[in-house]
């Protein structure tokens, strides 16, 4: 059976990247492995970083996003809960607020991991949800 994954901003944005080719490979391979979960959350930070860092427009975005929610398995929404659980995490791990709005929703959908290359590789939030770097091992990318 396949871990439930939270699948990360960055995983999405190598994922479509005509520049990154070997993280966007990386992230194909690692797509395969799991159960993928994301948020609206990350459609949202996703949508961001594709105007500002690589300038595209929003009717290839939207097409990106509608791909993102066919390979995904879930797609949560951001509610008033989760954001309370989010500030109690910021308390306690010290990420920042949109990092623990993501932790949140990831462990209020219990996943078994995180896929990310912005937090600490291995540690394991709430004794439930281990962050997982696919890139840790790619010293060359």
């Amino acid at each position: 059976m396949k871990d439930k994954t939270f699948i990360d901003t960055n995983i999405f944005v190598y994922l479509f990247s005509t520049e990154e080719n070997k993280k966007r490979d990386i992230c194909i391979d690692e797509l395969d492995k799991y159960l993928r979960i994301t948020s609206t959350q990350i459609f949202n930070e996703t949508s961001n970083v594709w105007f500002k860092k690589y300038n595209l427009d929003a009717n290839t975005i939207k097409k990106y996003l509608d791909n993102i929610e066919r390979i995904c398995d879930e797609v949560l929404c951001i509610d008033r809960k989760t954001i309370n659980y989010a500030l109690d995490l910021k308390a306690r791990y010290g990420y920042s607020y949109y990092d623990c709005l993501m932790l949140a929703s990831a462990l209020e959908s219990s996943c078994d991991i995180l896929l990310t290359e912005d937090m600490s590789d291995g540690q394991v939030i709430e004794n439930k949800l281990k962050i997982v770097n696919p890139f840790k091992n790619g010293e060359n990318l």
